[in-house]
């Protein structure tokens, strides 16, 4: 998504680039490169060589109105990475200036990306603007999700001021297979609204790209046992299964997602899930 940004000069500028290759059967980070505070923790193998655990580190903890994050990430032909962080990321009361976080995923033939970031907090106040795009090549697999939290509920804090903008595009071989755009801002209907957010304070989607058919039901039953005082819900799509949460938690949003990805991850990625260890701490 591309937006006409009020980002100010005295705000930080941070860029980390990330490509991921397979060398020998290893999925390695073979350049990084970073401007700002934006880091890339040292990659661990905890499921072998064919794929690397890697987490991405912001160490300022929070974003403020004027800062510009950008993540490229590429993954090549026969690699492998699953991307976290430590983490939940923040978005703080601006002036009314906008931060935003842009994310570009490239991802090869027969090559995996998950992306699995911890939630993000938007404070009251804050003016935000997040948008990712995922480019696939034809056997390109992907597996993602973004859990956002609009103001801090555990503080008694609404979000009753401010402005979140999102956007989301996944395109393979240069054709849309989901695009998604949402807006939030003081005032709009969208927040209270039964049809909308029906005053949660947290919502969030998973989107799985693979081999996806017939995993619907399966997805549904794994989450039953939760029982949690939220929504969930699993619609599928022609090559895209997309879950999503609406509710109260960002941890019950995080423990639906997880019994999601259990299944998703052997049946559409091929792979026994593997919880990154930094899940843990």
């Amino acid at each position: 998504m591309t937006a006409a940004l009020d980002v100010s000069e005295a705000g930080w500028r941070a860029r980390l680039e990330i490509d991921i290759e397979r060398r020998v059967g290893r999925s390695v980070v073979a350049r990084r490169r970073h401007d700002g505070p934006l880091r890339l923790q040292r990659p661990f193998y905890p499921e072998g060589d064919a794929i690397c655990h890697v987490c991405v580190l912001h160490p300022p903890g929070g974003v403020v109105g004027g800062d510009l994050l950008e993540i490229k990430v590429k993954v090549s032909g026969g690699a492998a990475t699953l991307l976290t962080t430590p983490a939940a990321g923040k978005f703080y009361r601006s002036n009314g200036v906008t931060a935003q976080l842009a994310q570009h995923f490239a991802v090869a033939d027969e090559a995996t990306l998950e992306w699995l970031p911890q939630e993000t907090i938007v404070f009251d106040g804050a003016h935000a603007v997040v948008s990712s795009r995922i480019d696939l090549a034809a056997t390109a697999r992907y597996l993602g999700w973004e859990i956002v939290c609009l103001g801090r509920p555990g503080a008694g804090e609404v979000f009753a001021h401010g402005r979140l903008v999102q956007g989301c595009e996944i395109w393979r071989d240069g054709k849309p297979l989901f695009i998604e755009r949402a807006r939030y801002e003081q005032g709009s209907p969208v927040l209270n609204a039964p049809w909308g957010l029906a005053e949660q304070p947290v919502s969030g989607t998973l989107v799985c790209v693979g081999n996806v058919a017939g995993l619907a039901e399966r997805v549904r039953w794994a989450a039953v046992p939760l029982n949690g005082g939220g929504l969930f819900s699993v619609t599928q799509l022609a090559e895209v299964l997309v879950c999503r949460y609406l509710g109260p938690h960002a941890e019950e949003a995080r423990r639906y997602f997880i019994a999601a990805w259990e299944v998703l991850r052997p049946a559409a990625l091929q792979r026994t899930a593997c919880p990154p260890r930094i899940w843990a701490t």
